[in-house]
């Protein structure tokens, strides 16, 4: 029965709606410019989770309460890009960049555009263990 329950998330749609892409794009773009900018962030990715409600997406909508929940815990994003493999000890540099605050929530919130990409489901649902566990 659990299967069964389970599988309609892979025959999840994308955000279609144009304003839903839209506020995909300006969350990124504010990301890129201020950071995670509490003040503003928060209230944009309640909005986002809007349009997944609306489109009834419940993994995207799960997932981006827990992030406006951890943002506004902790006034920043802790937790890590899900990794697909091992990292090296040798490319410290590259590591911190690529799981600082921002480049995780920007890759978080650019899963929610393509929702027919089971990597991306399965990223999404990783999040969502981490934020829940966090």
């Amino acid at each position: 029965m659990q299967l069964i329950k389970n599988q309609p998330s892979y025959n999840l749609t994308n955000l279609e709606n144009t304003n839903a892409i839209k506020a995909i794009d300006n969350i990124l773009e504010n990301l890129d410019k201020t950071g995670i900018n509490t003040t503003t962030l928060i209230d944009d990715i309640k909005a986002l989770r809007v349009f997944a409600l609306e489109e009834e997406i419940p993994l995207v909508v799960k997932v981006l309460r827990l992030t406006y929940e951890h943002i506004e815990s902790f006034g920043n994003f802790f937790i890590p890009i899900p990794q697909d493999e091992p990292i090296e000890e040798d490319t410290d540099e590259d590591i911190s960049d690529e799981n600082s605050p921002v480049e995780s929530l920007k890759y978080l919130i650019s899963l929610t555009r393509n929702l027919n990409n089971k990597s991306n489901i399965s990223d999404l649902r990783e999040y969502k263990e981490l934020l829940m566990s966090y």
